[in-house]
């Protein structure tokens, strides 16, 4: 089971849609009449947050929530993802943070899934991780996402990995790479050294230093290749993550290269996937 997002997490987002009740439902007066709100998939998908999703229905009041599926898995277009049973108030306050979380989570969970299965296609041990180049404020939707599709996050954040990019680089000045590999290695010493390379020589550089990953930046599919059969040849041989415009169309050509990794912000940018409501009333004293 994949993690979820926390209560006041949800909360915070049904206040910040909300923070002074529904004005519309109040006006109608319809606010204690029962009924039924159903979410369907509007497309196929892999889906997320279904768990979050209802979540949001409880903390807005409503009685009871049937959730037949799971976040990660596949449905196909017209496949229930949920029904909530309550006050017409309650189900008012949830619908549209509940669809739209589903909406755009399950958008990037399916443009990744799609690229993990174009990239084993060609490499059936290769893993995919996606970035922390998502929105700011998403990290905990969009690392779900990301893990429902069989992603892996990339890094959490700056605090619980290294990674060397070139401007870290130019405040090293003419600092050989093995000192300042050595001084990061003495700081963290349980952490993988994991440094950004643009060419081949760079990377074979890099290696010999001691670093632990080598993560290849925009480089072809024929680049990378090139720098996995060099890199073989040393004693001390880093694992190869690429980066760098990696999406459904190239991961292929670039897992058959040997990397072990492949790393990728495509599905952030995926457009969320259509999740269609209904609504019906439930008759009086048939609860």
């Amino acid at each position: 089971m994949l993690f979820l997002l926390p209560d006041a997490r949800l909360q915070a987002m049904l206040q910040e849609d909300a923070p002074y009740g529904d004005m519309t439902t109040q006006g109608l007066g319809i606010g204690g009449l029962r009924g039924l709100a159903f979410l369907r998939a509007g497309a196929d998908m892999t889906v997320c947050c279904a768990e979050e999703a209802e979540r949001l229905f409880l903390l807005a009041g409503c009685d009871t929530v049937q959730r037949p599926v799971a976040s990660g898995q596949a449905l196909a277009k017209g496949d229930l993802v949920l029904v909530a049973e309550g006050d017409a108030a309650a189900l008012q306050i949830a619908v549209r943070t509940a669809q739209v979380l589903v909406e755009v989570s399950s958008g990037v969970a399916t443009r990744a899934r799609r690229i993990l299965l174009a990239a084993r296609q060609a490499n059936p041990g290769i893993a995919v991780a996606c970035t922390r180049k998502h929105l700011p404020g998403t990290k905990d939707a969009m690392l779900k996402a990301a893990m429902a599709a069989g992603c892996t996050p990339h890094r959490f954040g700056l605090s619980e990995s290294m990674l060397v990019f070139a401007h870290h680089r130019v405040f090293l000045g003419d600092e050989a790479a093995r000192g300042w590999i050595g001084r990061l290695r003495a700081a963290q010493p349980e952490r993988r050294i994991v440094v950004e390379a643009e060419t081949t020589a760079e990377a074979l550089l890099l290696a010999e230093a001691g670093a632990d990953s080598i993560q290849l930046d925009h480089m072809t599919p024929e680049q990378v290749a090139e720098t996995v059969r060099a890199l073989e040849r040393l004693a001390h041989r880093p694992a190869i993550v690429v980066t760098g415009g990696i999406n459904e169309g190239n991961a292929a050509a670039y897992a058959a290269t040997g990397a072990a990794l492949l790393v990728t912000s495509a599905p952030y940018a995926a457009p969320p996937l259509d999740i269609k409501v209904s609504m019906t009333t439930v008759p009086a004293g048939s609860q």
